[in-house]
């Protein structure tokens, strides 16, 4: 599987289905790549009125994903991002990546 095409077709789904915030986080699975040794993706966008939330969970059945998977599909999903990894459980097969867009001008000012 290419990463950079399969990265580019997850980025197309997430973008034309993005999940409105505050949501029941029902994801499609078209948000969802598998590849042949097994490493399951998922990538969605959360939008709010002034914010962004770029998320991307990767899970194996048998063992926690490695830095080097996880950094070669990060690189595609997020080319302009800084993605942080999200603490994880001990012993969890899953990692999460967040990444935040923020449009501080459409905020409402504080009082």
């Amino acid at each position: 599987m290419a990463v950079p095409g399969e990265a580019a077709r997850l980025r197309a789904e997430a973008e034309a289905k993005p999940l409105k915030l505050p949501v029941n986080r029902r994801v499609d699975e078209r948000h969802r790549s598998v590849t042949p040794d097994g490493l399951s993706i998922w990538y969605t966008i959360q939008v709010s009125p002034h914010s962004r939330i770029y998320d991307v969970l990767f899970e194996r059945s048998d063992r926690m994903p490695s830095d080097a998977e996880c950094q070669a599909w990060l690189q595609e999903l997020l080319p302009d991002q800084v993605p942080v990894e999200a603490p994880g459980l001990p012993g969890a097969f899953a990692r999460r990546f967040d990444a935040f867009e923020r449009d501080p001008s459409r905020e409402a000012p504080l009082t």
